[in-house]
């Protein structure tokens, strides 16, 4: 322990440090290793301590490209992700990110500056009503820091939050003059505990109903993405059906028998859930974007469980015989642990199952023709442990339902959200956060120009990033949307930039492949670059 921890006075150095260089040192001491954002006149201080707690910095070229950079670390590192902005409208810009980190439960820390209270009431630079509020719509807390020792204090508030509970995004706000001002050192970080298991005699009553049902069936979330093994282990015992949500897919491996797969949007899927008489919930709300419909369609008489992180979301259920809090991993092992020994005893077909997989593979390429086609190109061109990030866009809308994932985390969709100009800032932050993994970002000709910037930072950075683009001149989904409400396609083409020229002009690569056997070499060349590669895919491939 140094003299000043064991008491000694601190040094005149050590004792004049402004807060922003503290918060820095806060943010060391507890995991962090990247920042994203944009500096300004607001925030500066903020900056004044980077590199001394030998934090990077990675500068985008718009906050919402930050905010979605933050968001696609944190998915790949499973640590938080850190957005840095300045006042009003740099904190308005990170919003979008927020909703959609909110929506998809993705772990974020917005730190942005503020103006003081008590000044003018209006006309001050980046004044806006109510700042904390604004963010207090898309994350699970926005506050303000009243002094030093509480900034320190709510730092830890955010950490600890984000490794005990359903992770989400939060906001702290720091007055300008407050970071400008002398602060003492921050204290040690405090020790967050994790998750606990599920009740015990719940956990042991959910395993017999488990137990004894005839065709037990499990519905994966999310929230069961690191409980990979213990699902598959009591699927395997139970002889258990599956489905798994989008953010779910690879919890079940793809060549189990009885796993239906992502395809709990398929309207018939209500009637495969029907035929359980047990199911069990993991880690899933079963939001309209996870079913598109109502009712998840359980037979009136099937006796369900529910298993989630979030107390909220099991409070809101009024279906369930059984409701359990608790981590998933902890809580599905444990129920495996109770069954024991034994021989599966699910009455599931796999030809059934195989038969509805089918039947709603045609139904994907009959909505979308050619697209699966693509999807299969895509998919011989890249290792199967690719992570890829998708924006909304047709060619992501089938492939989310149909690209088979070994292993969960290895497919990132804005479903819940539904922003659009997430694919590629989001693989930058994933980039930087797994450098040896391979990243892909997805994205569509319209919504790649919402954050296509942020291309500027990849090529900065020397990122070997393939980003592909569906190039179809067209608002695709809203004219077939429109055409099926039967409304005259409107305000949904308008004039593309020449991405290749576009992409060259940043300093990147850019090819078009004008076959689908073509694609697979440029993913080769595009992962190997020592930068980005933009890959443009056209309606002529089909």
């Amino acid at each position: 322990m140094s003299g000043a921890g064991a008491g000694a006075p601190p040094s005149a150095g050590e004792d004049r440090r402004p807060l922003g260089a503290r918060i820095a040192q806060a943010l060391a001491a507890r995991g962090a290793e990247v920042l994203f954002g944009i500096p300004g006149v607001h925030n500066q201080e903020l900056y004044r301590g980077i590199e001394e707690a030998g934090l990077r910095h990675v500068l985008a070229r718009h906050e919402q490209g930050a905010g979605f950079m933050a968001d696609g670390y944190a998915r790949a590192t499973g640590r938080p992700g850190i957005a840095c902005v300045i006042t009003g409208p740099g904190l308005c810009n990170l919003m979008t990110p927020l909703g959609q980190s909110w929506s998809d439960s993705v772990a974020i820390l917005a730190l942005s500056s503020c103006l003081p209270n008590g000044g003018p009431p209006d006309h001050r630079l980046h004044e806006m009503r109510d700042q904390r509020g604004a963010a207090a719509a898309v994350t699970a807390w926005s506050e303000e820091a009243r002094d030093a020792e509480h900034a320190y204090g709510l730092l830890d508030r955010a950490f600890a939050g984000f490794s005990a509970r359903r992770p989400r995004p939060v906001h702290l706000q720091l007055p300008v003059p407050l970071l400008e001002a002398m602060a003492p050192p921050p204290p040690p970080p405090s020790r967050p505990q994790p998750p606990g298991p599920p009740d015990a005699g719940l956990v042991s009553r959910a395993a017999r109903i488990l137990g004894e049902a005839r065709r037990p069936l499990l519905i994966l979330g999310g929230g069961a993405r690191r409980a990979a093994p213990q699902a598959r282990a009591l699927a395997k015992r139970l002889g258990a059906a599956s489905f798994t949500t989008i953010a779910g897919r690879g919890v079940i491996a793809p060549g189990d028998p009885l796993h239906y797969g992502c395809f709990l949007g398929r309207p018939d899927s209500a009637r495969e859930i029907a035929r359980a008489d047990a199911v069990l919930v993991a880690g899933c709300t079963l939001s309209e974007t996870d079913l598109w419909r109502a009712e998840c369609g359980f037979d009136p008489a099937a006796r369900v469980i529910r298993l989630d992180i979030d107390p909220a979301i099991l409070a809101a259920d009024r279906r369930s015989e059984l409701r359990l809090t608790g981590d998933a991993a902890a809580g599905l092992g444990a129920m495996t642990a109770v069954l024991g020994a034994g021989a599966p005893h699910g009455d599931w077909s796999p030809e059934r199952i195989d038969a509805a997989r089918r039947r709603w593979f045609a139904q994907i390429d009959a909505e979308r023709p050619g697209l699966l086609a693509v999807i299969d190109a895509l998919r011989a061109g890249l290792p199967s442990d690719a992570m890829v990030f998708s924006d909304m866009t047709q060619i992501a809308y089938a492939a989310v339902e149909t690209w088979p994932a070994v292993a969960p985390g290895l497919w990132h969709h804005p479903s819940g959200f539904g922003t659009l100009g997430y694919a590629l800032p989001a693989a930058i932050g994933a980039k930087i956060g797994r450098p040896d993994a391979p990243v892909v970002a997805l994205a569509g000709d319209h919504g790649l120009q919402y954050t296509i910037s942020e291309l500027g930072t990849a090529v900065e950075l020397g990122l070997p990033l393939p980003l592909l683009v569906w190039d179809n001149a067209a608002l695709g989904e809203i004219e077939d949307s429109m055409r099926a409400a039967q409304i005259a396609p409107f305000a949904t083409r308008a004039r593309n930039p020449d991405f290749a020229a576009l992409a060259r002009a940043w300093g990147a690569r850019a090819e078009t492949p004008d076959s689908l056997d073509a694609i697979g070499p440029a993913l080769e060349r595009a992962l190997a670059a020592d930068g980005p590669t933009l890959i443009r895919l056209t309606p002529e491939l089909i």
